[in-house]
């Protein structure tokens, strides 16, 4: 496509800076372990939509156009070797780097919008949370209602801020709240809203975001470790099957050496996962991070897991991050905040609770070095894998029934 955009034509991403943390951090680790791999992402909506995604194709093209003409500003560059787990060849790095177009293709089949991106690993990886936002942007703006949906936006955030400060936190350990919602925000504008009331009105428990952009705008903490695809990486990157998880933790700790000590759990399952988190894993990390099945029944299934290992558990964080909303994480804390500090990652009942039901898209890792690979979650349907071969094989490996 080309690069030249009409008159009329409104960019949605307005910085590469505008990326969850969680990608820089993977980013790095990877660029630094494995900088020669290679992959392939693949973009599913599990939503039913107003109108069929398809029509949406030529807008995605050209916000796909314009996300590959941006480079990192001196400004964004600088913020970034102000953090202390961020490495400066990373960051010389990102200093010359540019999407590439080719890397990408948008299509339709029938009424369905197909985004596939294939090619260098430590490239292809970059484009995922772009392309999210950006097809919910793109979506709400072709819905319109705009000030209605906003009006709206705020009326839901006012009741939200006042439930918060209605509540009495009086456990051993804090209430604190972080915004994970760009990959499904209603629009940039909205999120900036959300987040700058958030900060001015809950400081003592609003603690940063994800958003790596915001943070650096606003003076938040940028907040992130590492999401399935780094995990689903280490299944072909040259190790055998049944010590992938746990090649995937000590690449990490050999990177980031006691920063960004969450780690995540579900890629094969919590049970399988904590197989592998063995006493020198778990004193290593900080935590856990839970992202399907019941948040509860797995907070008790890490807690008992610290406590066979003799680890003080009000030393360690869970990091709750599961389609969370406030009275959900009011009971979480509830249970578990007089036994292990918990924290909570809120994505779209923050940004995108506005009376239009919001997109639930994902853009996966398919497959790495040409093999394929899965994430067996806690939750049936988050399960991914085109694979029903591999899907199968790594059950087996793991002993995970279906």
């Amino acid at each position: 496509m080309s690069s030249f955009q009409p008159a009329s034509f409104q960019p949605v991403v307005r910085s590469l800076l505008e990326n969850d943390l969680y990608k820089f951090t993977m980013w790095q680790a990877l660029l630094h372990q494995h900088p020669g791999a290679s992959a392939e992402y693949g973009f599913v909506c599990r939503s039913q939509t107003r109108f069929p995604l398809a029509e949406l194709r030529e807008e995605v093209e050209r916000q796909l156009d314009h996300l590959c003409s941006l480079s990192f500003s001196e400004e964004e560059l600088a913020y970034l070797r102000g953090l202390r787990f961020i490495k400066g060849d990373f960051v010389d790095f990102l200093s010359v780097f540019r999407f590439q177009r080719r890397f990408i293709k948008v299509a339709t089949e029938g009424d369905k919008l197909t985004i596939h991106a294939e090619g260098p690993l430590v490239h292809v990886m970059g484009f995922e949370i772009f392309v999210l936002y950006i097809v919910n942007e793109v979506y709400f703006r072709r819905i319109g209602d705009t000030g209605e949906r906003l009006a709206e936006g705020r009326r839901r955030l006012a009741d939200k801020v006042a439930l918060v400060k209605a509540q009495r936190f009086e456990r051993r350990h804090p209430f604190v709240v972080t915004d994970f919602g760009l990959r499904r925000r209603y629009s940039g504008a909205w999120q900036d809203e959300v987040v700058s009331t958030l900060q001015r009105e809950l400081p003592q428990y609003f603690t940063g975001t994800s958003n790596v952009h915001l943070a650096r705008t606003l003076g938040l903490t940028p907040i992130g470790t590492m999401a399935h695809e780094y995990l689903q990486a280490f299944q072909a990157l040259g190790f055998r099957l049944r010590d992938s998880q746990r090649a995937a933790l000590e690449g990490w700790v050999h990177e980031y050496r006691g920063d960004l000590g969450i780690a995540l759990t579900d890629v094969i399952g919590m049970d399988a996962f904590l197989a592998d988190f063995d006493l020198y894993f778990a004193k290593l990390f900080d935590g856990l991070r839970h992202d399907s099945g019941d948040p509860f029944e797995w907070g008790e299934k890490a807690l008992t897991h610290y406590q066979k290992l003799r680890i003080d558990a009000n030393t360690k964080r869970l990091t709750f991050s599961d389609a969370l909303d406030f009275p959900r994480s009011f009971a979480l804390y509830e249970r578990f905040a007089d036994r292990i500090a918990p924290a909570f990652g809120i994505g779209t009942h923050l940004t995108n609770d506005t009376g239009v039901p919001a997109l639930n898209v994902v853009m996966k890792m398919l497959s790495c070095n040409g093999q394929p690979t899965a994430k067996l979650s806690d939750s049936p349907g988050k399960t991914l894998c085109d694979d029903a071969v591999f899907l199968a094989y790594l059950r087996q490996v793991f002993n995970k029934p279906e």
